[in-house]
């Protein structure tokens, strides 16, 4: 018997090596090794992913949706390693577009649907879709301003990308501002000229989605600047959903691409240093020229005063609303808020206004019921031109005074 052990014994060592492995295989796979969890866990090479699409315009309860719909679709597939794959910085571009998970679009994913849809009735180039960048990339600083007078097919022409009424936006990203561009006007169509020709290629630079309207009045009431500025903000809000209006004078031309047409934090004098004055302040409280507010703002000050006839006062009574209304004016600095004033003599119908001193000690009495909410004109034309889109408008002096006491 011991002799038959012996034979074999060589034979039994690798059993029980054998044995041993087969044993410890077992303990390997069921103890040693934790459950699997339905949902793979997402370790910290997938928190970027977030970080990215906030960057292309989802944040929030957007990001979060995207996170949340990627692990439903791992639960209903069996081969997880192979369906779940986290977005890296390194490997998804910005504006990729998430794909649809089964059969139900993410929020980001509609969002981002809606973005391109919108984008793309406009016209606008969808396979960028960026927001531009906060100081636009070709700017120039001080600009070298035309002075002489062309038609405004040749602006037009020398500005490709304007459409007619004078719109145009940026097509290599979304523009941050939209803006419309009020230009009170009568009888004066070589400055609007000049101007056009100065003003397209600056706003183009600047990165605005923008309109300008020049709103021109008719003869023979005396000239009413404020109320000009008021019927501009209403015609302009009834075409396009702007928001925020800068208010510009024919005869003033900006002479930095850097004072920026954007919308304000607070309501923003654009014209602080002209020419005229030796590009000086003449007074702290001054709001006249170019000026530039949001489109709330305005309609809690109730807009300009629609009493001012003739030349002076009304931009001093903007500038008391402003106050009273709890805002305060800011301005560029002096070396970037600069424009030359085209030289002209007096418009008739544009004298100084005898009672702009009466008018501006109420102010305060008046802002809530003379403004926007009191607007009382009527559209006689509207011409759509290569540059602008000019409004004409009949405003009754007498009927808009008649119930005003001093």
């Amino acid at each position: 018997m011991l002799a038959r052990c012996t034979k074999y014994r060589f034979f039994n060592v690798i059993n029980v090596v054998i044995l041993f492995c087969v044993i410890n295989f077992f303990i390997y796979r069921y103890l040693a090794v934790p459950k699997t969890n339905t949902t793979p866990a997402i370790n910290t090479d997938s928190k970027p992913a977030v970080n990215i699409i906030r960057a292309s315009g989802v944040t929030g309860e957007g990001s979060q949706s995207l996170l949340t719909a990627n692990k439903d679709t791992i639960k209903g597939n069996s081969s997880l390693d192979l369906k779940f794959k986290p977005i890296l910085a390194s490997s998804t571009p910005l504006n990729t577009v998430i794909p649809k998970s089964g059969n139900a679009t993410t929020a980001a994913g509609q969002r981002r649907e809606e973005k391109l849809t919108e984008a793309n009735d406009k016209g606008q180039n969808t396979s960028i879709l960026q927001s531009c960048p906060l100081i636009p990339p070709k700017l120039n600083g001080p600009l070298a301003t035309f002075s002489h007078p062309i038609s405004f097919k040749e602006i037009a022409k020398a500005n490709p990308g304007l459409q007619p009424g004078g719109r145009s936006k940026p097509t290599e990203c979304i523009s941050r501002h939209r803006v419309a561009i009020v230009i009170p006007y009568r009888n004066r169509e070589e400055h609007l000229q000049i101007l056009l020709n100065n003003l397209h290629p600056m706003l183009m630079r600047q990165q605005l989605d923008y309109g300008i309207f020049v709103i021109d009045q008719a003869l023979p009431t005396r000239f009413n600047r404020a109320m000009l500025m008021n019927i501009g903000y209403a015609e302009a809000m009834k075409r396009y959903n702007y928001q925020c209006a800068v208010f510009h004078d024919v005869d003033l031309l900006p002479e930095n691409d850097r004072n920026i047409y954007s919308c304000p934090e607070m309501p923003r004098h654009l014209s602080a240093a002209i020419d005229k004055f030796r590009y000086r302040l003449p007074y702290a409280g001054i709001y006249g020229g170019v000026s530039a507010v949001r489109k709330d703002q305005f309609e809690k000050m109730n807009g300009f005063s629609n009493m001012f006839f003739g030349w002076g006062g009304e931009d001093d009574d903007m500038a008391t609303r402003i106050r009273s209304s709890g805002y305060k004016i800011t301005r560029y600095p002096m070396d970037i808020a600069r424009y030359r004033m085209i030289k002209h003599t007096k418009d008739k119908g544009n004298e100084s206004n005898p009672q702009r001193f009466a008018l501006l000690k109420t102010t305060s009495k008046r802002m809530k019921t003379d403004g926007l909410n009191s607007l009382n004109y009527s559209v006689q034309e509207v011409d759509e031109q290569p540059t602008h889109l000019r409004i004409k408008v009949f405003i009754n002096e007498k009927e808009i005074l008649k119930n005003f006491r001093l």
